[in-house]
């Protein structure tokens, strides 16, 4: 099949083969596109076609509406081009420049504990050292599947040779419940792409930051926090996990000793009664906070926690654009793709 070329805000083109997403040929190329789910359910990589026709296969409509299609608008991580193609990008991301190109990365288990009620903590000893942000994701390849699935990295980018991932059981999930959680073993060998996101600390913070995350959503909060330390990039840190029962919290221990640091750890449970913070993980933010002003935040877990948190962070004045949030999508049904070619991952609810 032909490969056509794709050309984005002037820069230099980048080949994108037969069925390969403009997103993960973009990211291959290091060329930077905004993306946060890379499964067509953010709206993050929404782009606009200046010239050429692109195949948007299973965009969503709801976030791609016809009128949009007609006026050249795409989802790069869901569209294949037809033709060579130009277009622009869009959104507060647009302009960043890319970091880490996307690799194809394999590597060995050497860790897989049960650390919470349905959920277990994997670390991957790579073949070769991953650069990435503190904060972004890699997507496994489930064995027997064209599909993939995303996990955010909980370990900090000073430890590039290893990875570790914390996955939480979805009832019938393929990944988690067909393999991760039925038959994944020690020493077996795991195939994955990455780094993915835009959801990440690199510089400095002006004030305090506060990091919200909801069951694993704690996984790139872990991450941001080490990272953050290593480097001097806050002079405090308030990290808040949201459970249901103290069953499901864990690494508590691991923010504690870190307190002596600038790190208050606040766990919160919403269906227990307990000695400590009792409700929705938000209603303890607001307890403490009677203002956020000129505070950073950084929010992870399902989208009403996220949506609960990011109308608390505003209603104590934090700035919008200082409120950086990833939420925990469910997973679109894969699309068939026939054998040989190149289907995008899933941001999935299993992370």
């Amino acid at each position: 099949m032909t490969n056509h070329q794709v050309t984005l805000e002037g820069g230099p083109p980048f080949s994108v083969r037969h069925g390969q997403t403009i997103l993960d040929a973009a990211l291959r190329a290091n060329r930077w596109i905004p993306h946060n789910c890379s499964q067509g359910t953010c709206g993050t990589c929404r782009f606009r076609v200046t010239e050429g026709t692109v195949d948007h296969r299973d965009s969503a409509q709801d976030l791609l509406p016809a009128d949009d299609r007609a006026a050249g608008f795409a989802l790069a991580c869901r569209s294949t081009p037809l033709t060579d193609l130009s277009g622009e990008l869009l959104g507060e991301f647009a302009n960043q420049a890319p970091r880490h190109r996307l690799r194809d990365i394999a590597g060995t288990v050497v860790v897989r504990d049960l650390v919470a009620r349905d959920t277990i903590r994997l670390v991957i000893d790579l073949d070769e050292p991953l650069d990435f942000d503190a904060g972004q994701y890699v997507e496994l390849q489930i064995p027997g599947s064209f599909t993939r699935r995303a996990y955010s990295i909980a370990s900090p980018p000073s430890r590039p040779s290893e990875i570790e991932l914390h996955i939480r059981l979805t009832p019938g999930g393929l990944a988690t419940a067909g393999w991760i959680f039925a038959s994944l073993a020690i020493g077996e060998r795991m195939t994955m792409q990455g780094p993915l996101g835009s959801f990440a600390l690199t510089e400095a913070q002006d004030g305090p930051v506060i990091l919200v995350a909801g069951g694993t959503g704690l996984a790139p909060l872990k991450a941001m926090v080490l990272h953050a330390l290593e480097h001097g990039l806050a002079s405090e840190l308030h990290v808040y996990h949201g459970g249901r029962r103290e069953e499901d919290l864990y690494d508590g221990d691991v923010f504690r000793s870190l307190s002596e640091a600038g790190v208050r750890y606040v766990p919160v449970l919403s269906e227990q009664t307990w000695d400590g913070a009792q409700g929705m993980v938000t209603e303890a933010v607001e307890a403490d906070f009677p203002s956020c002003r000129g505070m950073s935040a950084y929010i992870c877990g399902p989208p009403p926690m996220v949506a609960a948190a990011v109308r608390t962070f505003k209603k104590r004045r934090m700035r919008p654009a200082l409120i950086h949030r990833e939420e925990f999508t469910p997973a679109p049904l894969p699309v068939s793709v026939p054998a040989g070619s190149l289907i995008a991952a899933e941001r999935s609810a299993e992370t």
